[in-house]
């Protein structure tokens, strides 16, 4: 298969396919635009003169078991019609003009900066998202009974997650906990402004990284730290109430750069996938987009009526999703600078927002004690979960980014059936691959106020796991990326450690 870039995608001929099914797109890009243009019209409501206005323009004055609510709908359909044969404007109602004014979007020139990156975002989330859909095709195909006895081993293990132990992290709240993406490590940020780094399930201090004067709101990883990236270049960000956000490396205890701009403090930052982009939620109800290698702002977005609490990207590294305070989460097309999605459902602030490793479903946790999950495809939510008893901190989806090592997943509980029949390593291997890639977003976690950190499927919704700490308030949960470690850190001061049963760490 040919792999997808923004030049074959501009140059393709038959991205629309044949003629026709060009003129059936225009036609229903007329019609969305007729029945855009309808709702705006100038009509009646009394019943009497839509009768009166129905009676001139020829048509029956009632059908059949019509309403009257219905009766007016079909009368701003005939006039949309008759209107749109005419090829005339539609009279808009007299407030129109005002609330077109309210509602005009507005735009702010951006830097040639700027447009370079979102053409950078573009060629790296295309194919990206084309080997995705294509794993997808792939995983959609496995035999029912396969799915099954994967799904069963694999929520089999995650019921036996125990606490493995406590460790005190700082002087003030553990505010984020964050695994390395070698599961190695876990970074925490702390409410007395220290990012510390630790070695896990050691629980041994690795590094302490002093550099913010105020609270750390969140930490965030690169996504080649420990595996490709050097520990003197950029292996790790953290936002503070200092309204900063610090670039660490993994040799040095000063930060290798500060990023300013944000006019209140920081609260999660995140880093895109490919590792070149930081985005940062703040307070003064903006989140922005930074370039790692120049240390500058790219892009200011507003958006939010309160302050950004949570921000997150896609794995694709198309879209960027940022929950705030005025219980509204938003989707955004990094390559246009569009709104993709509004997620409005949540009655109280979001403090947690997760893709899933799907690519097409997000997970929000707020205030209002439930964890809603959206559909982009469809543009709506597909299932509330009423999660906790107390404000929803953290949501976060298991992501088996790199295969564990064989020796790993043999000591993980169950073997497949089939394994005594055919025992080579080519097909334990594949076994393996396949297990790991159905793994990867089948369950999540959530941490919440009211002192528990609960394990959740992906697929049905339904609750795995509830596991209890030594605090009143979790502030936030983290899921390792081989499998292994569950972190939650807490208003407490310690973070837990919580793994499967009879699994070595």
């Amino acid at each position: 298969m040919t792999e997808l870039t923004l030049e074959s995608l501009i140059d393709d001929g038959n991205y629309l396919g044949s003629e026709r099914a060009r003129l059936e797109n225009k036609a229903i890009l007329d019609e969305l635009e007729r029945k855009k243009k309808a709702r705006s019209m100038a009509v009646p409501t009394d019943d009497n003169r839509v009768k009166a206005r129905l009676r001139e323009l020829g048509e029956p004055i009632t059908l059949f078991g019509e309403r009257q609510a219905d009766r007016r709908d079909r009368l701003i359909y005939v006039l949309s019609q008759i209107t749109a044969a005419r090829g005339d404007e539609i009279q808009m109602e007299e407030e129109s003009e005002e609330e077109s004014a309210d509602e005009e979007e507005f735009y702010t020139p951006g830097s040639l900066e700027l447009l370079e990156a979102r053409r950078h975002l573009a060629e790296y989330s295309l194919p990206r998202a084309q080997k995705r859909v294509a794993q997808q095709q792939i995983t959609s195909k496995l035999p029912l009974g396969r799915i099954i006895d994967l799904r069963k081993k694999i929520f089999a293990e995650v019921k036996r997650f125990s606490n493995l132990g406590s460790q005190i992290g700082d002087e003030r709240p553990i505010s984020q906990v964050r695994f390395s993406p070698n599961s190695k490590f876990l970074a925490t940020g702390s409410w007395s402004g220290t990012v510390k780094i630790w070695n896990v399930p050691a629980c041994t201090t690795s590094r302490i990284l002093r550099g913010h004067g105020d609270r750390v709101g969140g930490v965030a990883w690169h996504p080649q730290a420990t595996l490709t990236q050097g520990d003197g270049l950029v292996n790790l960000a953290s936002g503070g109430g200092d309204m900063s956000v610090n670039m660490w490396s993994l040799n040095s205890d000063a930060p290798l750069s500060v990023l300013k701009g944000h006019a209140d403090r920081v609260c999660r930052v995140a880093f895109h996938p490919s590792g070149n982009y930081v985005a940062s939620a703040s307070f003064d109800t903006t989140w922005r987009l930074w370039d790692v290698t120049t240390s500058k702002e790219l892009l200011l977005q507003e958006g939010h009526s309160k302050e950004v609490y949570s921000v997150e990207f896609q794995d694709d590294g198309s879209l960027v999703a940022s929950g705030g305070l005025d219980a509204i989460g938003r989707v955004w097309d990094l390559r246009t600078g569009r709104t993709a999605m509004v997620l409005d459902g949540h009655v109280q602030a979001i403090f947690g927002i997760a893709f899933s490793p799907n690519g097409y479903q997000i997970a929000t946790g707020a205030g209002d004690d439930t964890i809603r999950i959206w559909d982009i495809r469809s543009l709506k939510a597909l299932y509330t979960i009423p999660a906790h008893v107390s404000n929803v901190s953290d949501v976060r989806f298991f992501r088996g980014e790199c295969l564990p090592p064989m020796s790993t997943v043999r000591e993980n509980g169950d073997v497949a059936m089939d394994e005594d029949v055919d025992t080579s390593n080519d097909t334990q291997e594949e076994q393996t691959r396949d297990e790991w890639r159905y793994r990867s977003g089948l369950y999540f976690a959530s941490s919440g106020y009211d002192g528990f950190v609960k394990l959740w499927s992906a697929d049905d919704w339904q609750l795995l796991r509830t596991l209890t700490t030594d605090s009143g308030k979790v502030m936030s949960v983290d899921l390792s990326n081989d499998g292994r470690l569950l972190a939650s850190g807490t208003y407490n001061r310690n973070f837990q450690l919580y793994a499967p049963e009879e699994i070595a760490v």
